[in-house]
């Protein structure tokens, strides 16, 4: 994969259970068919679940035909770059995986917002996050 993250590095992946990624491949890489730019790869808070809900943009709930599993906290997701953006502004943060962010993520939101939310991330996500 020739893709690189915020970091200038090789895109790292961003979560395989559930599988996420525009291509449903475990990465946040983009092409020009994503128009909605899955690029930031989140932690999911059960406020940033909330918030995604009453803003008409529904994660918690499967959609099979989209290979869609609905989320819950704790899970890694390729998020809408644009919708992440919203909620940061809304003051709801889902932390950030830089290492798993794609560069395209930049032309949304600056390094430095999204370095400000980065997750020190271990092999295991569930370890940080006891809620799942």
């Amino acid at each position: 994969m020739d893709a690189r993250n915020v970091l200038g590095e090789p895109l790292q992946p961003c979560g395989t259970d559930p599988v996420t990624g525009f291509f449903r491949d475990g990465y946040c890489a983009t092409s020009s068919d994503d128009v909605g730019s899955h690029t930031i790869c989140a932690l999911m808070t059960k406020e940033f679940l909330e918030f995604q809900q009453r803003t008409g943009n529904d994660l918690s709930t499967p959609v099979p035909q989209f290979r869609f599993p609905g989320l819950r906290p704790g899970d890694a997701w390729c998020v809408v770059a644009s919708r992440w953006v919203q909620a940061y502004r809304a003051g709801i943060v889902a932390p950030v995986i830089l290492a798993a962010t794609h560069e395209g993520a930049l032309e949304y939101v600056t390094l430095e917002e999204l370095a400000g939310c980065a997750a020190d991330v271990p092999d295991d996500i569930r370890s940080i996050a006891p809620d799942v």
